[in-house]
């Protein structure tokens, strides 16, 4: 499959250094200020959070909370349904990150190719998926392909996800490829280098540095989308905390638990992309 050439940033174009010297503010004075920006903010978020709390007559019930995580029975750990639930959306985004980014490195390239069917294809796929809502392309792969493919709905909430979000990815990887200079794929074939060569060895490996940070804010929305997996009775993190409000009508402690955790789950991931995109600019 041949590519066609896209369009490529100047490499002669360099941004102006302004020389114009700017004192550095002093440190202790700006960190003093800030510090007590923070109090402040703190102290009214806290504020207000006890006065709706009192406001709402609400018989909060937290220390009922804990063994829904998890129990230690004779000195043995067990996992209660919330991690249990934390293990199965793990499962799922982990899988659709993988075939999300499978799907949106494809797109890119056939975005990229020659070819008018490849093109064509890959715009019919961006459309179709990105101006759909993603609980209608679950239900439409649950209930209509799951059953003429034979999978069942764990495989089925994953390849709606990688779906969804290999549309998105896709963009990222194509703007990361279109970034690269000109002269790199002309200096790529005067030593003979296919396109297949070209795309391994010197294109992407220069690309996934700066397609980085979008990644990591698509990884954080697959976390956050896979709770709709829950519609169609996966018992992933969302679904498990639906069931323990049914049985305990603990709704905002079971509701700020599960806010909690996926806040821990993406903080996790945006600082793992954080140290691979340092690591990927010491070592070029």
């Amino acid at each position: 499959m041949n590519f066609e050439t896209p369009t490529y940033i100047d490499a002669e174009t360099k941004p102006v250094m302004s020389t114009k010297y700017s004192p550095k503010p002093s440190g202790q004075r700006f960190s003093i200020r800030d510090g007590l920006k923070f109090l402040a903010a703190a102290g009214l978020l806290t504020w207000f959070m006890f006065t709706s709390a009192g406001r709402l007559h609400y018989n909060w019930q937290w220390y009922r909370v804990p063994k829904y995580l998890f129990t230690i029975v004779n000195g043995s750990f067990i996992s209660g349904p919330l991690l249990e639930g934390v293990w199965v959306t793990l499962r799922i985004t982990a899988a659709s990150l993988v075939l999300s980014c499978i799907f949106g490195l494809v797109t890119a390239l056939f975005r990229l190719s020659e070819s008018f069917a490849a093109r064509t294809l890959a715009r019919l796929y961006l459309e179709l998926v990105r101006n759909t809502p993603l609980l209608v392309q679950i239900f439409f792969i649950y209930f209509v392909v799951s059953p003429v493919l034979g999978i069942g709905r764990f495989f089925s909430a994953i390849l709606a996800l990688s779906l969804f979000e290999g549309a998105y990815a896709s963009e990222i990887f194509r703007a990361g490829i279109v970034s690269i200079h000109k002269e790199q794929w002309e200096a790529a074939q005067s030593i003979g280098l296919n396109t297949l060569n070209t795309y391994r060895h010197i294109i992407l490996p220069q690309a996934i540095r700066r397609m980085l940070p979008p990644l990591a804010s698509q990884a954080i929305s697959l976390i956050k989308d896979s709770a709709l997996v829950s519609t169609i009775a996966i018992y992933d993190l969302t679904m498990q905390g639906q069931r323990i409000i049914a049985e305990t009508y603990m709704v905002f402690e079971l509701w700020f638990t599960i806010a909690i955790i996926y806040l821990f789950m993406t903080a996790a991931v945006s600082v793992g992309i954080n140290i691979m995109e340092k690591r990927l600019t010491i070592e070029m």
